[in-house]
């Protein structure tokens, strides 16, 4: 009974200067808005990281060219490339960790067909690449195994290029010429957009790479093998195991280096992801200093209502009230006034993610937990500004205070 007759003369107290509370407050509701903001829109950037690089393939392993050494002489990454097609064979007879694997040759070139032409790049794949990097046709069909064996002269188009090469009709069965070499178009790749590395997935040609090998590249050699690791838990097995079967392929002996680098999709994932945390975790700091703005104004605020109801507080004493009681009170207001300003800061920030997330290419990930811990930061602030204060009324000599003018 005692607490409910605090909480209400506490309650009348700050309704009877509304405009004044409001603007006390109003540190604090910048304070929680901000912090919840800034730190959702932190957590979206990172969601958008993570869904990019999702977007490259499903537990993705890449091998490189290794550097070549010579006189001292550090050429640097893939200056070296001894990667041939018995090497993808053994990988696939001997791996255990891996679920897809698919060689990668490169060709750049002028593309010519339907009703204009369009410079992209040509990549040598097998059928198997569709898995590794999680690709999906838009329409008609991927190249088979017997297509890589027979050397067959057929091509999937991404969406750029379809768009370019035939806009507004549809390719399938259509004839395009690379290098003067014709192709037969036999399927579309649904849009995937741009990569974590700014590039466009979707200008691209997909072929067999028996056929880009022998009829653009002209070579043995392919560029790059990338592997889809049969479970993300096992990506570090399976990067050791591609290691060990590339090794014993190139004929390496103990003590030799590497002539290839294996790249992981979870290293790439860890290094993105721990810059956007950085990044949410300085906006969160830089947004939390508004909330201790708002603390030291709920203090300023409270340090004026005790001196415009000393009169009152000496009263209240003098007619047998505890200083205890004072204290109570005054921080009860205080504590009111954070908090009042924490659900009306969550409204806010709830509000202005909902038009990031409706109306901006920036999404807002609202995370209950952010919630949850700015609501206590503003009670925890209306305590810690709202002590001293309170302190100061209670300890009012209540004769000095009845003499107060």
């Amino acid at each position: 009974m005692k607490f409910k007759n605090i909480l209400m003369a506490a309650v009348k107290s700050i309704l009877k200067s509304r405009m004044r509370s409001l603007l006390t407050t109003l540190g604090i509701i910048i304070g929680v808005a901000a912090v919840i903001v800034m730190v959702s829109i932190g957590a979206g950037a990172q969601q958008q990281v993570e869904q990019q690089i999702a977007s490259l393939g499903s537990n993705l392993l890449i091998i490189f060219p290794g550097a070549s050494n010579t006189g001292g002489v550090n050429r640097g990454a893939g200056s070296i490339n001894r990667f041939t097609m018995d090497d993808v064979n053994m990988l696939k007879d001997n791996s255990t960790y891996i679920k897809a694997i698919s060689p990668v040759v490169r060709a750049g070139a002028q593309v010519i067909g339907g009703s204009g032409n369009w410079n992209t790049s040509i990549l040598g794949v097998s059928p198997e690449y569709l898995d590794i990097r999680s690709w999906v046709l838009e329409s008609g069909e991927f190249f088979t195994n017997k297509d890589v064996v027979a050397r067959m002269k057929v091509c999937v188009l991404g969406s750029e290029v379809k768009k370019n090469l035939f806009p507004g009709s549809d390719p399938i069965g259509e004839l395009i010429r690379i290098r003067n070499v014709p192709f037969k178009v036999i399927g579309v790749l649904a849009e995937k957009g741009q990569s974590a590395m700014g590039t466009n997935n979707d200008d691209l040609i997909l072929a067999p790479s028996s056929s880009v090998l022998d009829r653009l590249s002209g070579g043995r050699y392919i560029n790059f093998i990338q592997a889809s690791a049969t479970r993300l838990d096992q990506m570090s097995k399976a990067q050791e195991e591609l290691r060990q079967i590339m090794r014993e392929s190139h004929h390496l002996h103990d003590g030799e280096d590497d002539d290839f680098t294996i790249r992981n999709q979870a290293d790439l994932t860890d290094a993105a992801t721990a810059t956007t945390k950085v990044l949410t975790l300085l906006l969160g700091s830089v947004a939390a200093v508004s909330l201790i703005v708002g603390g030291i104004g709920i203090m300023n605020i409270m340090l004026v209502s005790v001196t415009e109801r000393t009169r009152e507080i000496g009263i209240r004493l003098s007619i047998g009230a505890r200083a205890s009681d004072i204290l109570v009170q005054f921080l009860t207001e205080a504590i009111i006034l954070s908090l009042s300003g924490g659900m009306i800061g969550i409204f806010l920030a709830l509000g202005i993610a909902y038009v990031l997330n409706n109306y901006s290419s920036q999404p807002a990930v609202i995370q209950p937990a952010v919630i949850l811990i700015s609501f206590g930061f503003s009670g925890a602030v209306g305590v810690f500004f709202g002590f001293y204060p309170a302190r100061k009324a209670a300890n009012l000599n209540p004769i000095d205070a009845l003499r107060y003018e």
